[in-house]
């Protein structure tokens, strides 16, 4: 792994892309001057990447702060991802041109479909995956997002994908935290050069109450979140925390100044405590 030393650090994707090294989630962040504020808050504390999505309702308020931050779109990283209902080819260049005009940009860095099996496409899932990747190739061609790839994909989703794909998937962006290492997908798409992204990284707040991980927080001088997406990074994954308070914002971002030993690494991979959110990519009803 390239030593990370800030949050303008990054990963290169499999396209030579450019990626930083963390990125700022804005899941359950409402619309509005919550989202807007935690947003421009972000890139002030040195945040560069945005992951956001046409389902979390809050584009345009996204797109709103990164007009307010007063930071060249050339520097910021930006994602969305395609919702389920809009999986198919043609519906997908309609859906990636609403998610453009909402955040008001030219292009989007990086663009997901967001679940692998959706409702509606229990027999079909294969074959709608690969009609929306269709329109991902040809919105990537025209230079419309620069990086293509996709969210909560496992690796029997993936193949399947990859066999007939054109251009290979540069991302996946699943769920993981202490508990839910997802050893199997992490290692398929390393084989693969697919970056993985880590949604849900301090486990929906879950992790706070992990005794272990207080235990390796007071040995660092460190909180458990700042240990936990360390964790991640040391992985060679890409956390995405997700906040809306100015001091925790701060706090996640402060994470180059300390290592975590080998020993302590696998310590955290055994913990066994901290559930996830149970949502199993094959069986989705959304």
């Amino acid at each position: 792994m390239d030593e990370m030393k800030s949050l303008q650090d990054s990963y290169t994707l499999n396209n030579g892309v450019k990626i930083p090294c963390v990125g700022f989630g804005t899941w359950r962040t409402p619309d509005g001057e919550v989202a807007v504020s935690a947003v421009v808050e972000a890139i002030k504390q040195g945040y560069r990447h945005i992951d956001t999505a046409a389902i979390y309702g809050n584009e345009k308020s996204v797109g709103k702060a990164i007009k307010a931050s007063g930071v060249p779109r050339e520097k910021l990283f930006i994602t969305s991802k395609l919702w389920n209902s809009e999986q198919g080819y043609e519906s997908t260049l309609k859906a990636f041109e609403k998610t453009l005009e909402d955040l008001g940009l030219e292009y989007l860095d990086l663009y997901l479909i967001h679940w692998p099996v959706v409702k509606g496409h229990k027999e079909d899932w294969q074959e709608a995956n690969l009609a929306t990747w269709r329109a991902f190739e040809k919105l990537y061609k025209e230079g419309k997002i620069r990086a293509i790839g996709v969210s909560n994909f496992l690796p029997h989703h993936l193949e399947p994908l990859m066999a007939k794909a054109e251009i290979q998937p540069m991302v996946n962006q699943i769920e993981l935290h202490p508990s839910l290492n997802q050893e199997e997908t992490v290692a398929f798409c390393k084989k693969h050069n697919i970056l993985v992204e880590a949604w849900s990284p301090l486990a929906s707040g879950k992790i706070f109450q992990v005794v272990e991980m207080k235990e390796m927080a007071d040995k660092h001088g460190k909180t458990i979140s700042q240990v936990c997406l360390r964790w991640i990074l040391q992985k060679g994954i890409l956390p995405l925390p997700k906040s809306i308070t100015a001091g925790r914002i701060k706090e996640n971002a402060d994470i180059f100044d300390f290592e975590i030993s080998p020993k302590d690494m696998q310590l955290i991979d055994n913990i066994t405590t901290c559930e996830g959110s149970g949502t199993d990519p094959d069986n989705i009803d959304f």
